[in-house]
């Protein structure tokens, strides 16, 4: 799921993450991978949200990959892995 800017602020209030920036040399690499989406990196590692089945005004944040290394610089992909993590947009203007 690409996020918009309100979006992302809104998930940045819910979760604590930094956002990957587009121009970021392995953004390219990790779209090839995972698709579209706006990536987030966390303590845990490599997550995106994925829009709730009952409302496409939440998401839910899926990890994608842990921290690899305690220096925080390699990933080690895994199954997309729901966390329970429900943002909601329905108050997000775009």
């Amino acid at each position: 799921m690409r996020l918009n800017e309100a979006q992302v602020q809104k998930t940045l209030s819910q979760m604590d993450a930094h956002v990957l920036p587009e121009d970021h040399p392995v953004a390219a690499q990790l779209t090839d991978l995972f698709g579209d989406h706006t990536f987030f990196l966390d303590q845990n590692g490599l997550k995106v949200l994925e829009p709730t089945e009952s409302e496409m005004e939440t998401g839910e944040v899926v990890s994608l990959a842990d921290w690899a290394d305690s220096t925080l610089t390699r990933l080690t992909p895994h199954e997309p892995d729901p966390t329970g993590t429900i943002i909601d947009f329905s108050q997000v203007k775009h």
